[in-house]
């Protein structure tokens, strides 16, 4: 999975596209101006092949939201954990919301997936997950995110958790370096409880974190067969589909050159691997990748794209949209709590 420079393809996206070692696109903000403009966008991504590629974004709410206005702006996610600790109803009303909210106004856009949601714990160590994280007990994110998930699904959109199994328990930031959780497998549960709940509902795909587990494994995890093969698909039971996280990414640099962290990714479970904003890489290596041609894996992918919607027209005017859209508004004129329990 692959990013696209501006708003529209060129000539070279197009070319590149077709090849067979390309599984999808994730969009940017740089490639968003309006609504129509990115309709149009997926609409040409999706024209190029047969079946169509998968078309990602990161949308989770908060900080990390690639398209902006007239797209509703969402809240972080701990903003819901806040309110669950001050109202639980009205947490579980609006994490639902918001996952529905989200996905069926980019499933009306023609986009597939939003990455989303983080299930991260917050064990007030990572500032790269920070507010991106529900809350700090895992059975509340569990709750929270089964909830958004089923918000997601009901607008036709397969939701991926992450960062498998766990972002939050270090401090570092693997954009900028190999995280290291030190702790023991045992003390490592806790941060799979939201997994287990998401995947006995019906979770559609996980994307792997680019943090190292001593314990179990010194590779980052989106290259860990224990992780992906032995804990996520034996002990969990997870037969969705399997994202690795970038592997531009400076935590998976110590995995050798780019060919080499394909492979291995692939090697260890993943379906799919992310490689962002590192056309020249990708241009120069994609020859070399061998075709991929994993039945079962396929099949994973396949059932991601997006299912029914609406017009973009068709869904403002929605009595779900105006409700659920008034709702999230009301949650960002509140500003959280902050609370010790």
């Amino acid at each position: 999975m692959i990013d696209v420079a501006g708003l529209a393809l060129t000539a070279a996206d197009e070319e590149l596209l077709r090849h067979h070692a390309i599984g999808g696109v994730i969009l940017f903000q740089r490639n968003f101006e309006s609504v129509e403009q990115l309709c149009a966008l997926a609409a040409e991504i999706h024209a190029i092949r047969k079946p169509p590629l998968l078309i990602a974004v990161d949308q989770e709410g908060g900080r990390v939201q690639r398209f902006a206005a007239p797209l509703t702006r969402l809240p972080a996610a701990a903003l819901i954990g806040h309110r669950y600790d001050t109202d639980h109803a009205e947490s579980i009303q609006l994490a639902r919301a918001c996952g529905w909210l989200m996905a069926a106004e980019l499933v009306a856009c023609g986009v597939d997936l939003s990455f989303a949601p983080v299930v991260d714990i917050d064990h007030r160590l990572c500032s790269v997950i920070g507010d991106r994280a529900f809350h700090r007990n895992p059975h509340v994110v569990a709750e929270l995110s089964s909830e958004f998930m089923s918000g997601m699904h009901a607008a036709g959109m397969a939701a991926t958790a992450k960062h498998f199994p766990g972002h939050g328990g270090v401090a570092a930031d693997s954009h900028l370096t190999l995280p290291v959780d030190h702790r023991e497998y045992v003390d490592v549960v806790d941060d799979l409880t939201p997994y287990e709940l998401l995947i006995a509902n019906g979770l559609d795909a996980v994307m792997m974190a680019l943090v190292s587990y001593p314990a179990v494994d010194e590779r980052p995890a989106s290259f860990s067969e224990p992780w992906i093969r032995d804990e996520l698909r034996g002990q969990l039971g997870f037969r969705g589909a399997v994202f690795s996280d970038d592997l531009s990414m400076a935590g998976a640099a110590g995995m050798g050159d780019m060919i080499d962290r394909v492979k291995s990714a692939l090697a260890a479970g993943c379906d799919i691997v992310l490689i962002c904003n590192d056309r020249d890489t990708v241009v120069s290596m994609i020859d070399r990748v061998d075709r991929y041609n994993d039945p079962a894996s396929q099949a994973r992918l396949a059932s991601l794209h997006r299912r029914h919607s609406l017009s973009w027209e068709k869904l403002q005017y929605s009595a779900q949209w105006q409700k659920a859209h008034a709702l999230v508004e009301k949650s960002l004129d509140q500003p959280p709590l902050e609370l010790d329990g």
